[in-house]
C-alpha cells in the first residue's frame, strides 16, 4: 500500500517523542510511532485506501483522508480494530450539522464526546460499567485520544491557535464511552436515532464537562429525574441558555427504578423536556441580573424537543449517581450518529459533505 507520507527517522523512540513534541504533533503525552506497517494495517481493517475522503471541514474546505486519520490512530495507541470506530467518528464530526470549526475554535472549551453502540463495543473490549466516564478501558481511551490528535494534526486545533478555549476540560484528552446495552431495559441510543437494530454506530456531540448528580433516597421516577432536570436548569442559569442536545447518563441503580415503574426512554425524555426549563429572571440569582431586562418572565427550555436528549445507559452497578453532560452552545452544534463502516461509492449525503454514510442528526 502506497501511503505517500513523509518519513522521519530517529535513533530511538525517545528521540521520536522529542521530535513529535517539538513540532506540536502531540497532546503532551507520549505517542506510539506511526510506522508504515501499522498505518497500513489500520486502513486494511476498514478496507479503505489512504486517499479515501472521510469528509471535508466546510469552513476551510479541508479534506480529511483515511490515511491521515490512521496515522493519528496509531499515535494514540490504537490497533487496527480501533480504526473503523475512529474513522466513523471523524466522518460524523465533519457533517455540517456538527459545526466542527465552531466547536474547535470557541472560547467555551468543549470536547468531542463519542458514544459507541453495537457489537463493536464487545469486539473492542469497551466497558460501559465501572468508571464509564473515566479510564474505563483501553479502546475508549484510544478512540477518544485519536479524535483529539486528529484535530491537532489535521485541523491545527492547538491551544492558543485555532483552539481558543478559556479553560477547556479533561475530556479534551479523551471523551469516549460505550453504552451498557446488556444491562439496559431500553433499546440502544443508536437505534433510537435511526440506526438499524444490530448495527454498530457512533454518536458524536460537542460537549461540556460532565456534571455528576446523586439521588439515593427515592425510587420514584419523577423524583429521580427531577435531580437530573435540576442540573440541566443549573447549566442554563450558570453557563448557556441556548437549547440543544443534553446527555443524561443513567447508571443501573437508577434505571432499574425507572424500568420497574414501567418508564420507557420516551417517558424519560418527555419528563426532562418538561422539567428542564427556567425563566429569564432566574439569571439575577446567579449574578446575571443586568441581562434580565424587561423579559424576566420569558421561559427557556433546555431541549428544543424531547428527541434532543441523549439518554445513555452507563455506569457501575451500585450507587445512585448519574451525570448530565451539557452541550457546547445549544443548537449551534447538533449531535450526529453514523453506522460504523465505510461507504466508498456513495454520493453526497443530505448535508452536502462528501464521503459520508447516512445517519441521525438531532
Amino acid at each position: 500500500m502506497d501511503l505517500d507520507f513523509s518519513v522521519h527517522e530517529t535513533p530511538d523512540v525517545f528521540a521520536l517523542q522529542e521530535l513529535f513534541h517539538g513540532r506540536g504533533w502531540t497532546d503532551g503525552l507520549p505517542v506510539v510511532p506511526p510506522t508504515g506497517e501499522a498505518v497500513a494495517a489500520c486502513l486494511d481493517a476498514a478496507a479503505m485506501p489512504p486517499g479515501h475522503v472521510l469528509g471535508v471541514e466546510p469552513v476551510r474546505d479541508r479534506a480529511i483522508t483515511a490515511g491521515k486519520v490512521a496515522v493519528n490512530t496509531v499515535m494514540a495507541g490504537g490497533l487496527p480494530l480501533h480504526f473503523p470506530v475512529v474513522a466513523t467518528a471523524m466522518a460524523a464530526m465533519l457533517r455540517k450539522a456538527f459545526s466542527l470549526h465552531g466547536t474547535s475554535a470557541s472560547t467555551g472549551g468543549c470536547a468531542v464526546l463519542v458514544i459507541v453502540n453495537g457489537d463493536e463495543r464487545r469486539r473492542l473490549g469497551m466497558d460501559g460499567t465501572f468508571n464509564a466516564l473515566g479510564n474505563s478501558d483501553r479502546a475508549s481511551a484510544v478512540v477518544g485520544r485519536a479524535i483529539r490528535l486528529c484535530l491537532i494534526n489535521l485541523l491545527d486545533v492547538r491551544p492558543g491557535g485555532i483552539d481558543r478555549s478559556t479553560l477547556g476540560h479533561p475530556g479534551k484528552f479523551s471523551f469516549c464511552i460505550a453504552e451498557d446495552e446488556e444491562g439496559s431495559p431500553w433499546e440502544p441510543l443508536a437505534a433510537e436515532r435511526g440506526i438499524p437494530h444490530g448495527a454498530s454506530a457512533v454518536t458524536v456531540m460537542a460537549a461540556c464537562a460532565p456534571r455528576q448528580i446523586m439521588n439515593e433516597w427515592t425510587t420514584d421516577p419523577e423524583e429521580i429525574l427531577e435531580t437530573f432536570a435540576a442540573e440541566m436548569r443549573a447549566n442554563m442559569r450558570q453557563y448557556s441558555i441556548r437549547p440543544g442536545n443534553y446527555v443524561a447518563v443513567m447508571p443501573p441503580q437508577l434505571r432499574e427504578h425507572l424500568a420497574a415503574a414501567g418508564w420507557s426512554r420516551a417517558d424519560v425524555r418527555g419528563r426532562l423536556f418538561e422539567r428542564a426549563r427556567i425563566r429569564r429572571r432566574e439569571w439575577a440569582e446567579v449574578g446575571k441580573g443586568r441581562v434580565v431586562g424587561r423579559h424576566g418572565e420569558r421561559e427557556y427550555r433546555a431541549l428544543p424537543d424531547p428527541e434532543h436528549l441523549l439518554l445513555v445507559a452507563a455506569g457501575g452497578p451500585a450507587g445512585g449517581f448519574g451525570a448530565v453532560i451539557p452541550p457546547w452552545l445549544g443548537d449551534k452544534s447538533r449531535a450526529v450518529t453514523l453506522p460504523v463502516g465505510a461507504c466508498l461509492d456513495c454520493g453526497p449525503p443530505a448535508d452536502g459533505v462528501r464521503g459520508g454514510i447516512q445517519g441521525g442528526v438531532r
